[in-house]
């Protein structure tokens, strides 16, 4: 029978390849053409990653470095530098040690300032007025904790030591203190390791955990030199900050749980 390619059987042989061969060819192309017109897989979400709440976030703190103005506080023995500044020099340190934790801070004051008006009430004297409007600004910001900064002095030159105040009766503020009197004894490690005491003091009168912070004594001689110091300063600043994230962490971070009215 004829075969139905012409020519010898060689011939017809590489005839037969020839076809195979443009056929896979043509087959190739088409599938390369598909696959090119058919949409591409996306590529698998990533997430990002949710940054971890810093230790204050949510919480408004007020700052409140004592004296000010008319009012200078104490006066360092040596250097004769009086307390308001160097308890403004600490309360910056203070507010921005506690924003890098995420608090958000309000400040009494931010330069040399004292809180009173031009007229008051009959009666009324500066101080009184000045404290009370510092009440009202931690009322005003609906604060919840309090931070006076303050400086110790006594006659007797040897007496050292940072320690803290709080009101008697509030378990909030106690525990504040406490945690604050232990950070400050192992950023500072001060020669006289004092505790956290009751103590009557104005601005402790506030519904929210209150505390007044006698960060060392410029009645000494070596505490004064630390007091001034700018390092000694910032060390004083992260201390009290660290405090206030324990005091924080361990009251179940309830920021803005605490009673604000008057």
């Amino acid at each position: 029978m004829a075969g139905w390619l012409p020519g010898s059987k060689g011939e017809r042989k590489l005839a037969m390849a020839v076809m195979v061969v443009l056929l896979l060819g043509t087959l190739a192309a088409v599938g390369a053409a598909r696959q090119a017109a058919a949409p591409k897989a996306p590529p698998p979400l990533v997430e990002a990653e949710t940054p971890a709440a810093l230790p204050l976030t949510g919480w408004t703190i007020l700052v409140d470095p004592g004296h000010g103005g008319y009012d200078g506080g104490a006066r360092a023995r040596d250097s004769g530098t009086w307390e308001k500044h160097i308890n403004l020099a600490v309360a910056r340190q203070v507010q921005q040690a506690l924003m890098a934790r995420g608090a958000a801070v309000v400040m009494t004051r931010s330069e040399d300032i004292d809180l009173c008006t031009d007229e008051r009430p009959a009666g009324k004297t500066m101080k009184r007025e000045d404290m009370e409007n510092r009440v009202r600004m931690a009322r005003e910001a609906r604060a919840d904790m309090v931070l006076s900064i303050h400086m110790n002095e006594y006659r007797r030159r040897s007496q050292s030591g940072p320690q803290v105040f709080y009101r008697e009766g509030c378990d909030g503020g106690r525990l504040l203190a406490g945690c604050l009197q232990e950070t400050m004894i192992d950023y500072l490690q001060p020669r006289k390791k004092r505790s956290a005491l009751a103590g009557d003091y104005f601005i402790l009168q506030l519904e929210v955990p209150s505390v007044l912070i006698e960060c060392g004594f410029i009645s000494n001689p070596e505490e004064e030199k630390l007091l001034l110091s700018a390092d000694y300063q910032a060390r004083l600043g992260e201390a009290i900050a660290e405090g206030a994230a324990m005091y924080a962490t361990l009251s179940g971070g309830r920021a803005g749980a605490a009673d604000h009215s008057p």
